[in-house]
């Protein structure tokens, strides 16, 4: 089944999408926790996994799902505790009759050779790195000291962070509340904890009352770096899943319009709104033409969380690297520029925007400020809080990578 949902992403569907169409929701619990982590695991290896197939096949195969099942397979015998031989007789019983002499044959040789062949794969970008190699020399250019210490972050498992609704419940609180329940967890933001091991959310003290909300530590600066005051008018562009909507809201009593364009990922928006207890105007809409729903209402501030590579949350995603193409990031990179274009004229004077992305990119993150600082007159960017530095945060142990910029309008 593992094998199905990768043979998915290897077509170019996004995990999300393949995940669904396996429709895990009739296994049992062990079965869909064991093709998450298989499937998961795959992609955040895949760079050595495909190195080392290369060497086992004389050529490529044909067979997409056979191609998937093999590298499933030597991601148990490599990174699992899998016993050896059950991993190959089940990939032998899963591979199509006429592959299956070859499955056996490629995992046995595998089992053989395998520190030379990990040795071998490691000599490859893609092998040693695990991503792509434009994506790694992009990394090089950008952070020439910091683009292995970013690599290294990117193939750790991400952390599970909660935000606490301080309108409900404080840190203390909350950290007493987990302790009781029996999980381990440390203040890692003004309103932030992080558990030592992710737990299912039904099993978080306060989830269903609202009392937190998950949440990465990185992505928690937005509501804070807004610098809101009650009664004034927020637009939260882009807003699903609705996690910075939510969070706007309990820092101030402010009225908040919820923006997307797709209609359907509003639902979300709307149900954490209803677990934590409060209300937003939804609005569906495209944030590059206002036009066609804003009603000519100055707002004072704007949040513009726009879309982008996700290369900075690529440990939650590790699909992204996989999917994505150069030519991506330079039509990320067109698209926000048209979107803070439109944007801009929205801010009352005197009011701030927050540009946000997920990405570690500097096109779609200081460079897209710097150009639209040119050909703006009236915008100022604001200096950052000292923890934040120029704006970009790298992914580490403790947050995912994102990139903050607060623009004044005179």
């Amino acid at each position: 089944m593992a094998a199905d949902v990768l043979s998915g992403v290897l077509f170019g569907q996004t995990l999300t999408q393949s995940l669904e169409a396996a429709n895990l929701d009739r296994q049992s619990p062990s079965t869909q926790g064991a093709v998450h982590d298989i499937a998961y695991g795959v992609l955040r290896y895949r760079g050595e996994l495909e190195a080392v197939l290369g060497q086992l096949l004389q050529k490529p195969l044909d067979d997409m799902g056979t191609h998937a099942l093999l590298l499933a397979a030597l991601y148990q015998l490599t990174h699992t505790r899998a016993a050896p031989y059950a991993v190959v007789n089940n990939a032998v019983e899963a591979a199509p009759r006429k592959f299956r002499n070859l499955v056996n044959a490629v995992l046995r040789n595998f089992q053989r050779k395998q520190q030379a062949l990990l040795s071998s794969a490691a000599q490859t970008v893609e092998g040693r790195t695990n991503h792509p190699a434009w994506w790694v020399e992009k990394l090089q250019l950008a952070y020439p000291g910091d683009w292995e210490r970013i690599l290294a972050a990117s193939q750790l498992h991400p952390p599970m962070t909660l935000r606490v609704n301080r309108r409900k419940a404080s840190v203390e609180q909350i950290m007493a509340d987990l302790a009781s329940a029996g999980i381990d967890s440390r203040q890692t933001g003004p309103w932030a904890i992080t558990l030592d091991k992710p737990v299912p959310v039904g099993k978080i003290p306060g989830f269903a009352e609202g009392k937190v909300s998950v949440q990465d530590a990185g992505a928690q600066w937005a509501a804070s770096l807004l610098d809101l005051k009650s009664g004034q008018r927020v637009l939260d562009a882009c807003a699903a899943p609705g996690g910075k909507t939510g969070h706007i809201l309990e820092a101030a009593d402010v009225e908040v319009t919820a923006l997307d364009v797709d209609e359907s990922r509003l639902g979300r928006v709307q149900q954490n709104l209803d677990r934590l207890g409060l209300s937003a105007q939804l609005k569906t809409g495209d944030a590059a033409h206002p036009s066609s729903w804003w009603n000519g209402q100055p707002f004072d501030r704007i949040l513009a969380d726009v879309p982008c590579s996700a290369s900075g949350v690529e440990r939650r995603n590790p699909d992204i690297k996989w999917l994505r193409r150069p030519e991506d990031i330079r039509k990320f990179a067109r698209q926000q520029s048209v979107i803070l274009d439109a944007l801009w004229p929205l801010l009352a004077p005197g009011g701030k925007l927050l540009y946000i992305t997920c990405s570690v990119f500097p096109e779609e993150n200081v460079q897209q400020i710097q150009a639209f600082l040119s050909h703006h007159a009236d915008a100022t960017r604001l200096a950052m809080p000292i923890e934040l530095g120029d704006g970009q945060l790298l992914p580490d142990e403790t947050r995912d990578g994102f990139f903050y910029a607060l623009l004044q309008r005179a």
